[in-house]
């Protein structure tokens, strides 16, 4: 268990069409319960202006653009971001070491930086998937590669699929950041999301963080769900720490 982990584990994917509606939900919310995130289609349609209204409402804001270009304008884009105040922003790790390195500098001058993260393999994807890239290993053995490579470069974690949490968390020992999307309590869809698991098992697995989207966000009682959630991830702690 990551022992510099404090506040919130759950965060809430505002993944809605408009700004809206995100608000319409997260005027339910407690900062003290969840971190929000913001992806990119909520960015595009909304701007950095929405991103501002949420932190100062209190929220812990997680910039999911996952910056994917050449070093320079990605440690451009990632210190907009640390300008702006959000909590954590990512890069893509398929972007190289000299990209992830570069942005990492970057944002090393903030008094108040960002926690950046790199994006491993994303949940959608399979094994097929990475063999229509060229790419002839499991998501396991890729993330584990990228994983190693955010790593060295300075970063402090990695997106990854909580199935992959437990061999990350042995491979990079305990002060890497594991964020994680593709949970999904035991009786919700699965979605779109092919690698998944529940709260408590991503805890148990290694996770420090919790993304969670529909199960929330499309609930009939989205404070319920996420109560639910946070119930779950606090008994699972409980156990670690027996």
């Amino acid at each position: 268990m990551n022992s510099q982990v404090t506040g919130p584990r759950v965060i809430v994917a505002l993944d809605f069409p408009r700004g809206a509606e995100a608000l319409a939900l997260v005027e339910r919310l407690n900062p003290a319960a969840c971190r929000l995130k913001i992806g990119k289609e909520m960015f595009t349609r909304e701007g950095p202006a929405l991103v501002e209204r949420l932190i100062g409402k209190g929220f812990d804001v997680f910039l999911d653009l996952k910056y994917h270009d050449i070093p320079n304008t990605v440690a451009a884009a990632c210190a907009v971001a640390a300008d702006l105040g959000v909590w954590m922003v990512n890069v893509h790790a398929s972007g190289g070491r000299k990209m992830m390195e570069a942005a990492r500098e970057r944002l090393a001058g903030f008094a108040q930086r960002p926690l950046l993260i790199a994006v491993t393999v994303l949940t959608s994807m399979a094994a097929e998937d990475l063999a229509e890239l060229g790419l002839g290993v499991s998501p396991e053995a890729q993330v584990l590669r990228l994983a190693a490579l955010t790593e060295s470069a300075g970063l402090d974690g990695v997106v990854c699929s909580p199935r992959e949490a437990a061999a990350i968390r042995a491979q990079c020992g305990p002060g890497f950041r594991l964020v994680t999307p593709g949970v999904r309590p035991a009786s919700a869809s699965l979605d779109d999301q092919k690698r998944v698991m529940t709260p408590a098992d991503a805890i148990a697995a290694g996770s420090d963080y919790l993304v969670v989207g529909r199960p929330i966000t499309a609930a009939a009682d989205p404070l319920a769900s996420l109560t639910a959630i946070n119930a779950d991830v606090a008994q699972a702690l409980a156990s670690l720490s027996d």
